[in-house]
């Protein structure tokens, strides 16, 4: 039976990653074809595609009556994007521009939002009310991007899809991405159940597979496509996608999620260092993208330390 559940666990990721990354490079070609512009594509596109594991985990979770995995691989993912995400991207690409108004004031939102789940669930319960205010909080930051063109005015380059034979491979993306939210569904049921047969066999809490795998491996997708444009020079990109991945699963996910099933927290000490790391790498992200306008190679070698304290102290802890 462990070794049975063993092969679900990592079969189900393999599936994750797999789905993940067909869901990218399907909703890229996509919005190549209806010429949305790229900060667009980065946030919206990139994040939400990449953001689908987080939902579906998150869905799975609340229906199966444990949304404290869903929060807690949210606050873990959140920490990987910050910490790991970053400086892989940052040491690929020999620094991360982000000099431009829109990305400097974005860090800021991205950091409140990232805390702010948090911050409503420290009465331990994070209810339907929260839920609804979190995904205002969303729709906030949506309104407030594309209050003014300036914010996302910048087009791809690419050579405009306008024949028919073009709009047959748009047909056919379109495909693709449902096929990716199919094995989506398929992966993140059985990283659930799983997730609850280890937590019992370990005697573990749910929220700590959450935290340090299950966190780990939702953030695939956008670790792939913000590695892959830093292979490519798009750094552009990089930023937008990563503050979008954050803010998705903090707002749009976890508050579907409460809706569902409110999020109650017995047991905050799973928790408390999980919270603790995610305020540090926000801050020191913020820092870092306020004040030297870019993120170097020693910063990114910094985020990394960060995200291997973290895991660390966490397992210790234990």
């Amino acid at each position: 039976m462990f070794w049975f559940y063993i092969f679900i666990f990592l079969a189900s990721f393999a599936l994750l990653f797999w789905s993940g990354k067909l869901l990218v490079d399907a909703l890229t070609r996509v919005a190549r074809f209806l010429e949305w512009r790229e900060f667009v594509v980065a946030f919206f596109v990139m994040a939400i595609a990449g953001s689908l594991p987080n939902l579906f985990v998150g869905i799975s979770s609340a229906l199966h009556k444990i949304p404290q995995l869903s929060f807690g691989e949210i606050v873990g993912g959140n920490v990987v994007d910050l910490t790991i995400v970053v400086a892989l991207a940052a040491l690929i690409a020999k620094g991360l521009p982000a000099e431009s108004r829109m990305v400097q004031t974005s860090s800021i939102f991205t950091i409140c939002i990232a805390i702010l789940p948090l911050l409503l669930i420290s009465d331990g319960v994070l209810g339907r009310g929260d839920g609804i205010f979190l995904i205002l909080a969303f729709a906030f930051y949506t309104f407030w991007l594309f209050s003014k063109e300036e914010r996302f005015k910048k087009v791809y380059d690419e050579n405009k899809i306008s024949t028919t034979k073009e709009f047959k491979v748009f047909i056919k993306n379109l495909g693709k991405v449902i096929l990716g939210i199919i094995f989506l569904l398929v992966a993140s049921e059985g990283i659930v159940k799983s997730a609850q047969f280890f937590a019992g066999s370990f005697n573990l809490p749910i929220a700590i597979i959450g935290i340090l795998i299950v966190g780990l491996g939702n953030t695939l997708p956008e670790a792939y496509f913000a590695i892959a444009s830093a292979r490519k020079g798009q750094t552009w990109m990089i930023l937008g996608n990563l503050m979008g991945a954050i803010m998705v699963p903090a707002t749009l996910v976890v508050g579907i999620v409460a809706l569902i099933c409110p999020i109650e927290i017995v047991d905050f000490s799973p928790f408390a260092i999980g919270r603790l790391f995610l305020i540090i790498s926000a801050i020191f992200f913020l820092l870092v993208v306020r004040s030297g306008q870019k993120i170097t190679k020693k910063e990114a070698l910094v985020l990394l330390g960060i995200y291997i304290l973290f895991v660390t102290v966490e397992i210790l802890m234990r």
